[in-house]
């Protein structure tokens, strides 16, 4: 089985995790602060193994891959440690996308992806489109 560690328990560390668990992924979520209760709570729930208040980077880098939440930066210690020992560094919407079918928009820029990302949406939901709306707004992808 493979290891995977997920670098932030916030929305997005979270999903990665339940999505990485149900992949058949041994699971690690690790995050530098306090994990909120309810995400302890779905973690625990589902028996993923998680860490809070640091990082332990021995078992960080037994993994085979780390997905680091958006909010972490790249040049944190346990990213650059993880990299220096050759292990992958991906992103939570590169992990996710590995497992999605269906067509994307992705909206990027500095103002107005919050509003641009629900007109979108809300848009293709009037044309009857099968559509869903992940990342910073709605739930993790």
């Amino acid at each position: 089985m493979k290891k995977i560690a997920i670098i932030g328990a916030g929305e997005s560390g979270t999903g990665a995790a339940l999505l990485a668990l149900a992949k058949g992924y041994e699971v690690l979520v690790s995050d530098a602060g306090c994990i909120a209760d309810h995400y302890k709570l779905e973690l625990e729930d589902r028996g993923i193994a998680y860490e809070e208040n640091g990082h332990s980077l021995d078992r960080i880098l037994s993994c085979a891959e780390v997905i680091k939440s958006p909010g972490i930066p790249q040049d944190a210690e346990v990213v650059l440690a993880a990299r220096s020992h050759g292990i992958s560094v991906i992103g939570e919407l590169e992990f996710a996308r590995r497992f999605a079918t269906g067509r994307f928009i992705l909206i990027t820029g500095t103002n107005g992806k919050t509003t641009t990302t629900m007109l979108t949406h809300h848009l293709l939901k009037e044309a009857g489109k099968d559509v869903g709306m992940a990342g910073n707004v709605g739930h993790s992808f």
